[in-house]
């Protein structure tokens, strides 16, 4: 006859020591961690999210800057500044530039003409080939009272803001500044000394069939000017 395995009272106190014991080293054992690389997987999924999101939003915009192949793209653009008040500016675009447009005031046009505000100047005379021949002058335009520049840095291609004039002075005249890195420009587009940006702002080919239209594109009769010619934009 087999032998039986009878549970004793001593075996039962025995088993339940041996089963707490077990428990017990269960229960102090360190829970696993998180699996490894999950939460560096989701930060990596935003992240690139995030950048593939201000990519796709500076495509277009850079895209709409550059040069276009179709005939109408170089075609002249009539702007229409009926409704542009003194002191303001638009941005107008021609071959996918973005062109500034502004109205000077009295006071602004003196303020270009300052010994003090020409002294910070760079080019103040315009001698580098970066306009028209008729816009060679003080206020680098046709009419005095409007001004016509490409809006583009001609230090490494940044679009400047425009600043109004904060009060009397060469330095708070007003003008652009250069987000990217920090070059100014006064209201011709002449850039300041020190700034990285080497010329002014080009004057792009324009003309006023009247008043209150301004005609990107096309020169004054008797003018010719090649925009491909400047010395950098």
């Amino acid at each position: 006859m087999e032998a039986q395995n009878l549970e004793t009272p001593e075996n039962a106190v025995k088993s339940r020591k041996h089963a707490s014991t077990m428990t017990r080293e269960t229960d102090t054992t360190p829970a696993p961690e998180q699996a490894p690389g999950r939460r560096d997987f989701l930060g990596m999924v935003t992240t690139a999210g995030t950048v593939t999101g201000l990519a796709a939003c500076a495509i277009p915009f850079v895209e709409s800057l550059q040069p276009q192949d179709s005939a109408a793209a170089h075609l002249p653009v009539d702007v229409d500044i009926a409704h542009l008040a003194p002191g303001q500016q638009m941005v107008a675009v021609w071959q996918g530039k973005p062109i500034f447009i502004i109205r000077r005031t009295p006071e602004e046009l003196a303020s270009l003409q300052n010994a003090e505000l020409s002294a910070l100047l760079k080019d103040a005379s315009s001698t580098a080939n970066q306009q028209p021949g008729y816009a060679r002058n003080w206020h680098r335009s046709i009419v005095p009272e409007y001004g016509v520049y490409v809006g583009i840095c001609t230090h490494l291609g940044c679009v400047p803001t425009y600043t109004p004039p904060q009060g009397s002075g060469p330095e708070a005249s007003g003008g652009y500044g250069c987000p990217c890195h920090g070059s100014k420009f006064d209201l011709a587009g002449r850039v300041q000394k020190g700034a990285p940006a080497p010329y002014n702002l080009p004057v792009p080919p324009y003309v006023m069939p009247s008043a209150t239209v301004i005609r990107l594109g096309e020169n004054p009769k008797g003018e010719s000017f090649d925009f491909s010619t400047i010395e950098q934009i």
